[in-house]
């Protein structure tokens, strides 16, 4: 067990946005950014027992209120889809170049590119050893990302999702708007519910405390936070059935 009751060596999934693998601009893909997310990954990879990887598409394509206005909303999902196995094939190709073996599948077959998503077939490549990168959301509309990490979490008996994003936890408010939030280090999702706070979409959340899935929220860009968070070191914010107010 890690310091603060998480269990280590576990199997984990590993929520990342696609805006993060975009660099300072959120867009397109940089190289440095990259190869760090990918050390990140490698170095949480070799402190678990399994480790999966849902990827996000906003670097390439936003919907939402950035929807243009001749699309539908379904379409644009399907777009924003289609990005997410973008970033899937960079990822898995650059944690290859680190000497990672890692492979990609997505929520619909991309034909001669990825392979449909299968639970078992994924376990079982978890289970070698293998970092599998989910693409393709849920393949459906109207589901974000962060619904798709929750279901695949569950799907691949993960014992906790990791946000992993900018900001290093959960806060009371906005700290990128006020600087005097205060960040909590271990909450209930009753607490977290009760003060609005904005720790993921409600579906999200609601797979995760139905089921008592674990939630850690992290800041990416802290070298080794990843990796401390696997080890169940208490870094960012643990949301769970147990936590209090604090």
């Amino acid at each position: 067990m890690g310091e603060d009751g998480g269990v280590s060596r576990g199997r984990f999934l590993v929520k990342l946005s696609g805006e993060y693998l975009g660099g300072p601009s959120g867009a397109g893909l940089s190289d440095d950014r990259l190869k760090r997310v990918c050390n990140e990954l490698k170095r949480a990879h070799a402190a678990s027992a399994g480790l999966a990887v849902v990827v996000g598409g906003g670097n390439f394509f936003r919907g939402g209120a950035s929807l243009p206005e001749s699309l539908k909303r379904v379409t644009g999902d399907q777009i924003g889809m289609l990005a997410t196995a973008m970033n899937a094939l960079a990822l898995r190709d650059s944690l290859i170049g680190q000497g990672v073996d890692a492979d990609c599948v997505c929520a619909f077959p991309v034909g001669g590119f990825l392979e449909c998503y299968d639970p078992h077939t994924v376990q079982q490549s978890l289970d070698q050893g293998t970092v599998v990168i989910l693409a393709g959301g849920t393949g459906n509309p109207f589901f974000t990302t962060d619904t798709t990490a929750c279901l695949r979490a569950l799907e691949l008996n993960a014992g906790m999702v990791i946000k992993a994003t900018r900001v290093d936890g959960v806060y009371d408010r906005d700290p990128e708007i006020d600087p005097c939030a205060v960040r909590y280090d271990h909450i209930n999702y009753d607490f977290a519910l009760a003060n609005q706070l904005q720790v993921m979409d409600a579906t999200a959340f609601t797979l995760c405390r139905e089921n008592g899935l674990a939630l850690r929220v992290i800041d990416l860009g802290i070298e080794g936070n990843l990796e401390q968070a696997v080890k169940g070191v208490s870094v960012g914010t643990l949301v769970d059935l147990a936590g209090g107010s604090s």
